[in-house]
């Protein structure tokens, strides 16, 4: 009977530490794995929001940007080399992803929400006809003209294709996949990077 119960401890225990080492997030991910890596780039400035442990388009665009800055292979997920070095690397400023984008533009200074086309009164498509997706924000077109192309940190790039009737002067919306990642997104204040101005 001790033996019996000793050999389920050790093989809780050994299947434990081989997921500990075994670890691999990538777009679509849930569960405590996904929420431990998120920490991680929060943490260290590679991510903006909450750790909600689903892995989106924006958990993966901060582990593609910190694969980058580490020279290690860009593909998005967190397997252990990533995860190994993600623990060892020093904390950034939160502007360290803007900085190190390759097409930084105007910085301006925004209010930016979250939605996605799953919220509660919302359609599937913009203002300009286009689905509402990651990848879009909703502006007031005289601060941001339609078809403006913006760097967000901790989002990745994003074209100014739908507007809001709450949307006024330096307030952006930014679109989702999910409502799950819009809650995570939540509001913050940022610096934004104008990459090109639409007509």
């Amino acid at each position: 009977m001790f033996f019996s119960i000793l050999t389920v401890v050790l093989l809780v225990l050994s299947s434990s530490t081989y997921a500990a080492g075994k670890i691999l997030v990538k777009q679509g991910s849930r569960g405590e794995s996904v929420r431990q890596v998120q920490e991680l780039l929060i943490e260290k400035g590679f991510l903006s929001g909450k750790a909600d442990g689903i892995c989106g388009q924006m958990t993966v665009d901060a582990i593609k940007l910190f694969q980058r800055e580490n020279h290690l292979e860009v593909d998005g997920i967190c397997g252990a080399v990533t995860f190994e070095a993600l623990k060892k690397a020093p904390h950034h400023d939160p502007k360290f992803a803007a900085e190190h984008h390759p097409h930084k533009g105007e910085a301006v200074y925004v209010e930016a929400t979250a939605y996605s086309a799953f919220d509660p009164g919302n359609g599937p498509n913009t203002a300009s006809g286009t689905p509402v997706r990651h990848g879009v924000i909703a502006v007031d077109p005289s601060f941001i003209p339609l078809g403006s192309r913006v760097y967000i940190p901790g989002y990745g790039e994003a074209v100014a294709e739908d507007i809001g009737w709450g949307i006024k002067g330096n307030i952006i919306d930014v679109a989702f996949d999910t409502h799950e990642e819009a809650l995570m997104f939540g509001r913050q204040e940022l610096e934004i990077y104008i990459i090109e101005y639409g007509e």
